[in-house]
């Protein structure tokens, strides 16, 4: 598979994070994007810790990245809540829970970022 078409080939997240941060301030960073690593004691340690283990959180980033830098956008990704927690769940014994709540909640976080 090619990697020709994808603007984010051989981008570090680091690059990301740091380029955005200069851009925006840790401050703007985390009103944008509402992500805990951004709000309380941001460093760019801690959000590539977080980053790396969140995938959601890491399309934003690179999401807002490439808006910034004007280049193509993809398409939203649609994240599966009841995936993760079913995950978690399972690995502690428990019943996972119930998939029947909506994403109504997190409707309208992060509309100026996603267009939405």
């Amino acid at each position: 598979m090619t990697q020709a078409n994808n603007p984010l080939h051989g981008i570090k997240l680091e690059t990301i994070v740091t380029e955005l941060v200069e851009k925006y301030g840790w401050e703007e960073l985390g009103s944008r994007i509402n992500i805990r690593c951004f709000q309380d004691n941001p460093s760019v340690k801690s959000s590539l810790k977080f980053l790396r283990k969140t995938e959601w959180a890491r399309d934003k980033v690179e999401y807002l990245w490439l808006k910034t830098n004007k280049l193509p956008l993809p398409a939203p990704k649609v994240y599966d809540a009841a995936k993760s927690t079913t995950k978690t769940h399972q690995s502690s014994g428990s019943k996972p829970a119930a998939t029947t709540q909506s994403n109504k909640s997190t409707a309208g976080v992060n509309a100026d970022i996603w267009g939405k």
